[in-house]
């Protein structure tokens, strides 16, 4: 499973406008680019899509540029994603065809693990908001769920293990 440049690119670029509009000045697409390290054409792209795609509103005028439809906390990354025309799937068959990827057009042993996988994918990242990316709290989501691991004596601080 790979995400386009596509696809991630847009994400990079709705976080640094969440983050960078959050004044509720429009943010240029040149300082988004120049920030994101991304061509200012191919942001132009992107952009064109999200607005179309409802996630984005251009200003402009001077001082113009771009700013969200939605807060960042009803902006959900699957949406960013889906919006830039990038499918969110695992499995090399067309999504949606009876047509398996096999020559005689069956679908393969792995069919629906593949499939299942874009599936949690998509729910996964229909769970995240921009407002998560941006406050950096994807991360702790995990952490959150997960038990807490007890660290090996060796790789304790040299101060901890005189205390201990």
């Amino acid at each position: 499973m790979k995400l386009s440049t596509k696809g991630r690119y847009a994400v990079m670029a709705m976080a640094d406008l969440a983050c960078h509009g959050r004044t509720g000045r429009p943010v240029s697409l040149a300082d988004i680019a120049q920030r994101q390290e991304i061509s200012l054409s191919y942001l132009e792209q992107l952009f064109g899509k999200l607005r179309r795609g409802d996630l984005v509103k251009s200003v402009r005028g001077p001082g113009g540029g771009y700013v969200l439809s939605r807060s960042a906390d009803d902006t959900r990354i699957a949406d960013i994603v889906l919006a830039v025309d990038e499918p969110i799937r695992a499995t090399r068959c067309r999504v949606g065809s009876p047509k398996g990827c096999q020559s005689d057009h069956s679908r393969c042993l792995t069919h629906d693990l593949w499939e299942e996988l874009g599936h949690q994918i998509h729910l996964y990242l229909s769970s995240v908001s921009l407002a998560d990316v941006v406050d950096r709290r994807v991360l702790s989501r995990r952490a959150v769920q997960a038990a807490p691991v007890a660290q090996p004596v060796a790789a304790r601080p040299v101060e901890a293990m005189v205390e201990a």
